[in-house]
Order: structure tokens, then C-alpha cells, then sequence
């Protein structure tokens, strides 16, 4: 996973959709995404799942599963094909590290910020008025981050639902969100730079190398002596067992720490789909005290706030720093939490057996996509050969507000991710 500014966000970022832009840019939206990332290819299919509610005047959400860096860029080209202009929420960190162009090309592709570690009222009020109003469909990412996995659809957050059925509710139209799977396929055998990276891998955590291993095992064996130091670093040892049975002992344990730490105490279900509630809660917290601890420094010293800064990083600390807390400041403490939920989030996005079912070259590809990340600290995974990419469209799921027939957002966002998963086992099966 990406490293992201956490904090308030500088300004918010509106949309402002021009069909120009979008017509003039399609050339050299297509050209960047087949030079950058190799997509050779990309195919649509179901837009009659997307244009029949537009036609019958319905305000449209498409919800895609978000398995790599370039799937909305992907998207957008496919519908370029037929000339429909699409609106997206994305998340305010994208616009603040982009370049002032940048900012203006989405702004003018129907892009506009939300701050997902807040409740984000502009932004939630803006999603509910394309769905009322506007003649082209809004796209969300129900699962918020990032996580390389295309096979498997990480748990919706709720807030897609709950915009979908707010904008049913008080609108005059119906609305109808559409579940969506995007799947990219290597046509190139990406395997000799597979190989070659988890030797890399291997020398970085102190491995040696094993050449004459199968890869699979290559990549848990990574797996493993990773987790191991994680578990040293917070529990003070390791354990033993299975990953998908030591991974949620691992951010149980440190989420709880870091809760106890702020004074939260969770009530509420500690299943592995409740992390990101439970990190985005103590995301909330820990910029609150930044903020008013800021405040009271700059009021003290007579100097402006310090506000959100494009380039900068947080300071490089441990957690052996925890051992030296009295000597810390408060914005290097914070910032060492801020890190800490960061693991967990790297943690959550690993599932213990996605190799163990179907230890296939993409599902390999897409893991140690994430090593390159996680342990080699890249901003992007390398290009690793030519791609092409399948989006498909399923049935539109009507929004119920009607008396008798409603639907919470919990229920909604269950419905839609069910939905979604159902669009990528397709796209699985006819990958094989």
C-alpha cells in the first residue's frame, strides 16, 4: 500500500465536468495509460447495464472493485467508447500530491475530493446531487484503498450505500447503483521478472536465496519471515501457525494497543472487516490532536499553523522510539501511531490464503506487487509486461425506499459487494 498524507486536508476539490476536456483528452489519456502501465487492450461489456438506467432517466452508481492503481483510468477509456462522461469520488490525497495540471484535468473529468478519515459532508452532499441530477453516472470504490487483489473483493464501506440511498430517498428519480468487475490479465509471461524480484526481495529481509524453489513458496517463505519481525517488533516474539490464523492476532493486538493509547474503546465487532471503521476512528482522533496541539503551539509562538505540505514525509521513526516516548515531541509520537495503523492497513490487505487457493501467475504477480511496495517502499509496482483489461457490467440494483421495502445502508452495502464479487468470479472462471 501507498504512504498518503494523514491529515486535514488543505481545500476540497470540486468537480467540473466539461465534455470538451473529456473528448480532447481521450487520446492522451489512452496514449499515458498504454505507455506507463503496457495496457495493450481494454474491453468492456454490459454497458447496456449502465445506459438502460440513464435512458429511463435513473441517476447511476458504479461500483468497481479497486484491485490496482490504473483500474479508474482503465474505466474511463472504455467509456470513452461510448461517449459517456463519468463523474468519480477520490480520496483528497490523490489531488494534494498531484501537480496543479493534474488537479485541473480531473477537476475537469468529473473528479472531486473527499476526506475519508472525516465525515465529509461537501463531498457526500455533492455525490447525492449527481445521483439526483446529474445525466451521467458517479463511480465509487466501495473498498476505499487499494489492496492487489483481483479475485477478491476486500469489505465495502458503507459509504457508497448510504450516498445511493440518500439520493433515492430525497430525489425525484429513481436510482440504481451497478456492480462492477475489472480484471487485468498479463499477456506476457511475467514469471522471469517474478523470479527475479523475489530474489531481490530475499537479499532485502536477509533471506538467502532459493532459486530451485517453486516461486509459490518463495513468496510465502517472504511472507512469513516479514510477519515474523512484525511479530517481534509489536509482541515481542514470535509465533507460530498458520498466516491467515497470525495476521489477525497481529492487528488485533496492535489496534487494541493503539486504542488503549487514545482512549477509544471498541465496542463493537472485532472481526477483520471492521478494521478500516477501527482505523479510520483513530485516524479521526490522532488529527484532532494534531490539530489542536498545533494550534496551542502556534498560539504560544506566535507562528501560523503548519498546513498540509505536498512532498513532505513523516519523520523515519521505530517503535523502539516507544521505549524513549518522554524524549519524543508530540508530533513525532503522533506521527509513530500515524504509522502504526498504517501496518494494520498494510496487514488487512493481505489475505492469509489468496495463494494457498489458487497460487496462479496473476494472484502471484498481484502479491508481490505488494512486496514491492510494502518492503521495497516503491510508489507504483514495476511494469512487468504487456496487459489487457476486462470490465464487465452486472445487473443494475434498484435502491427500495419505499414504505415497507427499505433498505439500510449495512444490508445495501452487503447486496452490492455480494454483487461485485459475484462480476469478478466471473471474470476468474473465463480467466483460467
Amino acid at each position: 500500500m501507498n504512504r498518503q498524507p494523514y491529515t486535514a486536508p488543505p481545500k476540497w476539490w470540486e468537480p467540473r465536468l466539461s465534455r470538451r476536456w473529456v473528448r480532447w483528452s481521450r487520446g492522451w489519456r489512452a496514449w499515458r495509460l498504454r505507455q506507463q502501465q503496457r495496457i495493450v487492450e481494454i474491453r468492456a461489456e454490459g454497458w447496456e447495464h449502465v445506459q438502460g438506467p440513464l435512458s429511463q432517466g435513473k441517476g447511476v452508481l458504479i461500483a468497481p472493485n479497486h484491485s490496482v492503481h490504473y483500474d479508474s483510468a482503465a474505466l474511463y477509456i472504455a467509456a470513452d467508447r461510448v461517449d459517456l462522461p463519468l463523474y468519480f469520488m477520490t480520496a483528497w490525497q490523490v489531488f494534494g500530491m498531484s501537480s496543479r495540471f493534474d488537479q485541473w484535468a480531473m477537476q475537469h473529468l468529473g473528479c472531486f475530493s473527499i476526506d475519508r478519515e472525516s465525515v465529509d459532508r461537501q463531498a457526500f452532499k455533492q455525490a447525492v446531487r449527481i445521483l439526483q441530477n446529474e445525466p451521467y453516472p458517479l463511480v465509487i470504490f466501495p473498498e476505499g484503498d487499494i489492496y492487489h487483489t483481483s479475485d477478491h473483493v476486500t469489505p465495502f464501506r458503507e459509504g457508497a450505500a448510504a450516498i445511493a440511498l440518500m439520493a433515492a430517498k430525497r430525489g425525484e428519480r429513481p436510482v440504481a447503483a451497478v456492480p462492477c468487475g475489472i480484471k487485468f490479465h498479463y499477456v506476457d509471461d511475467p514469471t522471469p521478472q517474478l523470479v527475479e524480484l523475489a530474489g531481490e526481495l530475499e537479499q532485502r529481509v536477509l533471506l538467502r536465496a532459493a532459486p530451485d524453489q517453486p516461486l509459490p513458496q518463495r513468496v510465502h517463505r517472504i511472507a512469513e519471515a516479514v510477519l515474523a519481525l512484525k511479530e517481534l517488533d509489536f509482541l515481542g516474539h514470535t509465533r507460530t501457525g498458520r498466516l491467515r490464523e497470525r495476521i489477525p492476532f497481529l492487528t488485533q493486538a496492535v489496534l487494541r494497543d493503539i486504542e488503549q493509547r487514545h482512549g477509544i474503546a471498541w465496542k463493537g465487532d472485532e472481526s477483520l472487516a471492521r478494521v478500516p471503521e477501527r482505523t479510520k476512528a483513530l485516524r479521526q482522533k490522532i488529527i484532532e490532536e494534531m490539530q489542536r496541539r498545533a494550534a496551542e503551539e502556534a498560539a504560544t509562538n506566535g507562528q501560523p499553523k503548519r498546513s498540509f505540505r505536498k512532498r513532505e514525509k513523516p519523520p523515519a521513526l521505530t517503535r523502539l522510539s516507544r521505549d524513549g516516548a518522554q524524549e519524543l515531541g508530540w508530533r513525532e509520537r503522533l506521527h509513530l501511531d500515524m504509522e502504526d495503523i498504517f501496518f494494520v492497513m498494510q496487514l488487512y490487505s493481505y489475505p492469509g490464503d489468496y495463494l494457498t487457493n489458487n497460487p496462479n501467475v496473476e494472484r502471484l504477480a498481484e502479491t508481490l506487487d505488494k512486496f514491492e511496495e510494502d518492503i521495497l517502499q516503491m510508489d507504483l509496482p514495476r511494469v512487468r509486461g504487456a496487459r489487457r483489461v476486462t470490465i464487465r457490467f452486472g445487473e443494475p440494483i434498484e435502491m427500495r425506499t419505499e414504505r415497507g421495502q427499505r433498505t439500510g445502508a449495512d444490508e445495501l452495502t452487503q447486496i452490492m459487494q455480494k454483487a461485485v464479487q459475484a462480476v469478478v468470479d466471473s471474470l476468474a472462471v473465463e480467466a483460467k
